[in-house]
């Protein structure tokens, strides 16, 4: 119900969006449209009437001057003059200008006034205008509206020994309130026509294109609607082949990194039960043979002699070492499973380890009639690691291959040193283990099955495991039944100046 409520609320924003741009965009061409129309018509015209203040010279002023015989402005000349144009054009103004650009007359505009201030228009543009003989689009000064510039036509006379320049506006103000009154009157009917056409077939488009480039997400949304009602192995179908391809694989990878979760956790839910019912198997046994010795102690304690008295408190005794050890190991087990031990490396000589731990064990060995050796180059360099944690792991591997090697056999501790590394081994001449079994040996609480039951919690190996995880290294186990089996790990060379932590 939400991913539907979720791509519907999208598909709008998107609509709302998709015609907003399309209203902007209706706008904004409007305007455009308008505005180079206009440029394009002014330059249109200005173009078509690029002679025409040149030919009103050579018409006009071949008979007749601009000026009479006292200098004055031959206005009946200018007169007649308005009077043709504006037959023909009614929005050309005609300008007689002196060489500065001061305007001497023009019908258009009231010389009665005699402190009116006279006129002026920029000679810059007629200069130019008259170089490229019109072929430019410009424009000049309006002399009715200073300030505003307009299309024009120029030319320079010289007639009666007076010169100066006619200076003819193409589009007048009264030409300009018309054309803002129909410009206004067609800009609404353009707007809103084609506004509306543009806005109802694009928006017809835009749905249909919306709708279109939306399906892959709908198909994501409906993946994760079957997902969340319990189809946990539903998947976007080529993924790869989308158009939301990175979107499609992420989702399939969240869903499989899901799963996969789900499966560890019912996976590591069955094994905390298994390792409660372990525990409770293993912490049972030696407390019923010490409860159990402990009672026939005391209901037989008058009719014992002394050599079954010993036996029964050895049986007790060894019973609680063993009870003892293996609350150790379920107390460094779960430290090191919780990250709560943090390794103390240091630099330190493994050989010299190496010939302590095999110094102790050898009393063991020899009570189980066991040749223990020890095999290592002459110089073997510094190790960096946690000395007690090495050791720890060490004695875990020892005790291991002294209680699966028969009376008479042998275990082999070998040091080797590597380019960058020393490489320590135990070997051991026991029953082996079987190739599908060796990753399973380094699990707690799992136990191979070699011919006679051991005792043993199964957790020593997990820990092994466990301390060369803290110091990133591996562990590699290498057996076949009947031909012994060795454990080998690798520890880093010390080397002054770097830190390996």
């Amino acid at each position: 119900m939400k991913t539907k409520l979720f791509s519907n609320r999208l598909i709008g924003k998107l609509m709302v969006a998709f015609i907003s741009i399309l209203v902007v965009a209706g706008i904004g061409y409007t305007i455009a449209t308008l505005y180079f129309s206009n440029q394009y018509f002014h330059e249109t015209t200005q173009r078509l009437h690029a002679n025409l203040a040149q030919d009103l010279i050579e018409e006009k002023f071949v008979d007749q001057s601009p000026f009479d015989s006292l200098g004055n402005v031959n206005k009946p000349l200018f007169g007649d003059i308005m009077h043709d144009m504006m037959a023909v054009n009614r929005a050309i103004e005609v300008y007689l200008l002196d060489m500065e650009g001061n305007v001497q007359y023009s019908v258009v505009l009231d010389h009665s006034d005699p402190e009116a201030t006279a006129k002026k228009v920029s000679l810059e543009p007629i200069h130019q205008y008259i170089t490229t003989n019109g072929k430019g689009y410009l424009l000049g000064d309006d002399p009715k509206n200073p300030g505003k510039q307009q299309v024009f036509s120029a030319a320079k006379f010289e007639k009666g020994g007076k010169e100066g320049y006619i200076y003819i506006i193409l589009a007048g103000q009264e030409y300009l309130d018309t054309q803002n009154t129909l410009l206004g009157s067609y800009a609404l009917k353009l707007g809103l026509g084609a506004s509306l056409l543009t806005l109802f077939f694009a928006g017809l488009l835009g749905v249909l294109s919306i709708w279109y480039l939306t399906k892959n997400l709908r198909e994501i949304n409906y993946a994760a609607e079957r997902f969340q009602q319990g189809d946990l192995q539903y998947r976007i179908d080529k993924d790869e082949k989308t158009d939301l391809t990175g979107l499609a694989q992420t989702y399939n990878e969240m869903a499989d990194t899901i799963v996969k979760d789900m499966d560890r956790i019912t996976a590591l839910e069955k094994l905390r039960r298994e390792l409660i019912a372990n525990i409770s198997h293993d912490l049972r046994t030696p407390l019923a043979i010490i409860q159990g010795y402990i009672d026939t102690l005391q209901i037989k304690d008058e009719v014992l002699n002394e050599e079954e008295r010993a036996e029964y408190l050895q049986k007790i005794s060894s019973s609680g070492e063993r009870l003892s050890k293996l609350i150790g190991q379920l107390f460094e087990y779960s430290k090191l499973e919780s990250n709560q031990i943090v390794p103390d490396k240091e630099p330190f000589l493994i050989s010299e380890l190496a010939n302590d731990i095999h110094r102790n064990y050898q009393v063991l060995a020899k009570k189980k009639n066991i040749a223990l050796q020890l095999e290592m180059a002459e110089k073997v360099p510094l190790v960096f690691a946690d000395i007690s944690l090495v050791e720890r792991a060490i004695q875990n591997l020892m005790d291991n291959a002294l209680k699966f090697t028969p009376e008479g056999g042998e275990v082999i501790v070998k040091i080797t040193p590597l380019h960058k590394d020393v490489e320590i081994t135990i070997k051991d001449s026991g029953p082996g283990i079987a190739k599908e079994n060796q990753l399973l040996v380094f699990e707690r609480y799992r136990q191979t099955k070699t011919g006679k039951e051991k005792e043993g919690s199964g957790l020593g190996l997990a820990i092994v495991r466990k301390i060369m995880e803290l110091h990133n290294a591996s562990i590699s186990v290498l057996s076949k039944p009947n031909e012994g089996t060795a454990f080998s790990f690798s520890l880093p060379v010390y080397e002054k100046g770097l830190s390996f932590r």
